[in-house]
């Protein structure tokens, strides 16, 4: 694949629009993460636990699965699409480029059990009061913020003329 391909509009729209579906939690939850450290009163056991979710969201979801994992399969997907665009993947490109569909049956599997407990974790977060919610909200801000670098990096890198670093996971053909 020829790196330029990467910049195609169809490639674009799935990495972009991805990247925007998490800039949308990210500003959604910010507020929520600060609120406790804006309203004071914080106790030892809750700064130690808020600093322990940064550094465990950061580098669980951040580094280990945005960075190593989802950025550069998004990457190759995109890649994928701007060789071949068909239609109904260039429109609902951003669901494609987080192989929501149009992937092998194992990379289908584990994207709708990732996402489906991502909106159970969601509900049950929704409940916890403050200072709780903040501190766990505090950490998935910073693994979306790391994951949304990741996925521009990852771009650029290929942009630039890099190598893909991971398969598209495509299904099999026949």
């Amino acid at each position: 694949m020829a790196a330029a391909r990467i910049t195609h509009p169809a490639a674009l729209w799935g990495i972009f629009g991805f990247v925007l579906i998490l800039c949308q939690a990210v500003f959604r939850l910010a507020p929520l993460a600060w609120q406790p450290i804006a309203a004071g009163g914080l106790e030892p056991l809750h700064w130690g636990l808020y600093g322990c979710s940064v550094v465990f969201n950061g580098y669980s979801e951040g580094y280990k699965a945005f960075q190593l994992q989802v950025a550069p399969r998004v990457v190759a997907r995109a890649s994928h699409l701007a060789n071949h665009p068909k239609p109904l993947h260039v429109i609902l490109a951003p669901f494609f480029c987080m192989a929501l569909f149009h992937a092998s049956r194992k990379r289908l599997i584990i994207a709708w059990l990732v996402y489906a407990g991502i909106v159970a974790i969601v509900i049950a977060v929704r409940q916890l009061s403050q200072p709780w919610r903040g501190i766990v909200d505090a950490g998935v801000v910073v693994g979306l913020s790391w994951g949304i670098i990741a996925i521009v990096a990852a771009f650029v890198h290929v942009a630039r003329g890099g190598a893909l670093t991971s398969s598209a996971e495509l299904p099999e053909q026949p």
